[in-house]
């Protein structure tokens, strides 16, 4: 018997007549601060660049010079022969949380990557980074009013408080070589790590004073994670007219098991404390990507992807009718589709606007887990964005990238939270020509 039947078997007390979510302040630097982030692994990062974070994430099909995509590692064969390229961003993020008329407003910062990359030989490219893969970070508080007590006549309620933090990152070292007949092939592979950890602490109350007549409880769930990451990708580039090119791309991240152990401690204020290990309680999903790029003269590039992860697969640590389990209930197979489109006036043009690189996108999501057997949130994005470059018209080389999101995280059901993210990207691509041989006549 649970600790709240028990409640209710001995003080005879009224059923939950109300139910409120309190949403704690934000870590400064953790990148979420989203109650949905206690699901799985954490909140998966998106894994867009500065480039594309305008375009909606648009990536699978993106193969260019002097940018470095390193969610297609086929791309790497692409890369200029003159250039190291170097690639760092962060975002700056204000959400609002919103359930049955309360409101919360959060702000984070994030560092999304930092990538690296250069050309080994004709058609032959590398790239190291790093890079999130999930991020945890979260503090609310449910709390029920219960009636009054039979024999005091207290008013009896008890507060349910979830905290977690952590995420999982990823270092990577990739290549891409190029066939002839305008296939490319690249693999990343890749180490995760990170740390899981989630707290649930349940107070009662009389009159709203902490009490020991009715055993309260703190349970722990904690894991360091490690594991490998492997993904393979592939580019066709083809020319369709005298002005255009259509590239189309596709990766493949292997799912597998994560042999990390996961631990959850059960303490009761009474002293009692339970313990129990799970190895092999987490997953990662098999994930298949797929998309293409147009471009026109080397002005317009258009583009859509299509990602769909195996979710429903997948054993998570979970707490179901109290017992510690690693099970793949409640989740489900998730979809992920974005479309995207760059526009530069006149590359070499006299005038800087006409330099820049404007970009629109948008993406969706479907849900990939169940609250309470409701379907989870969805998440809408919209965004633009700009590319400045930071050299003349004759070499225009590096970029500061700039990006405004819009996140919007909404489920069916009206009484689960709803999110409504700005986020602020910036991106900056450093392209120098280390490799250029001078010659002096």
């Amino acid at each position: 018997m649970s600790t709240f039947d028990r409640l209710i078997h001995i003080g005879g007390l009224a059923v939950m007549t109300a139910v409120y979510l309190t949403i704690g302040s934000a870590r400064a630097g953790n990148g979420t601060n989203s109650p949905y982030s206690r699901f799985g692994l954490g909140s998966p990062a998106d894994g867009a660049q500065g480039f594309n974070k305008g375009m909606g994430g648009v990536a699978m099909g993106f193969r260019q010079s002097n940018r470095l995509n390193v969610q297609n590692p086929a791309s790497y064969s692409a890369l200029d022969s003159l250039s190291f390229i170097f690639d760092v961003g962060l975002s700056l993020q204000n959400t609002n949380f919103k359930q049955t008329g309360s409101r919360m407003n959060a702000h984070n910062t994030s560092m999304d990557y930092i990538n690296a990359g250069f050309r080994l030989a004709p058609g032959l490219g590398l790239a190291l980074g790093f890079v999130p893969v999930t991020t945890i970070g979260y503090d609310f508080s449910e709390s029920k009013y219960l009636g009054k007590h039979q024999q005091s006549g207290a008013q009896m309620t008890y507060t349910n408080a979830y905290t977690g933090d952590g995420g999982v990152h990823n270092v990577f070292l990739g290549l891409g070589c190029e066939i002839p007949g305008g296939l490319s092939i690249g693999v990343n592979a890749g180490y995760l790590w990170g740390d899981y950890q989630q707290y649930i602490t349940q107070t009662f109350y009389e009159d709203g004073t902490a009490t020991s007549s009715a055993d309260g409880l703190r349970r722990q769930i904690t894991s360091n994670v490690s594991t490998y990451k492997l993904d393979i990708g592939v580019q066709y580039q083809t020319a369709v007219g005298k002005n255009d090119n259509l590239t189309v791309g596709a990766v493949y991240s292997l799912g597998h098991t994560i042999q990390s152990k996961a631990h959850y401690y059960n303490f009761l204020y009474s002293g009692d404390t339970t313990h129990v290990a799970i190895k092999g309680a987490f997953c990662l999903p098999h994930t298949v990507s797929a998309g293409l790029t147009w471009e026109h003269k080397g002005k317009l590039r258009v583009g859509t992807d299509v990602t769909f992860q195996n979710w429903s697969k997948c054993r998570m640590a979970q707490i179901i009718d109290d017992q510690f389990v690693s099970s793949s209930e409640g989740y489900m197979d998730r979809t992920k589709v974005c479309v995207g489109a760059e526009y530069i006036p006149d590359r070499m043009g006299s005038k800087y606007l006409k330099r820049v690189l404007y970009r629109l996108g948008a993406s969706y999501a479907t849900p990939y887990f169940k609250v309470n057997s409701f379907d989870g949130p969805s998440e809408y994005i919209l965004s633009a964005g700009v590319g400045m470059p930071v050299s003349n018209s004759v070499s225009n080389r590096s970029y500061v990238n700039i990006a405004l999101r819009w996140v919007h995280t909404a489920a069916g059901e009206s009484s689960l939270i709803k999110e409504n993210s700005l986020q602020l990207c910036v991106g900056l691509t450093f392209n120098e020509r280390w490799f250029m041989k001078w010659k002096i006549q």
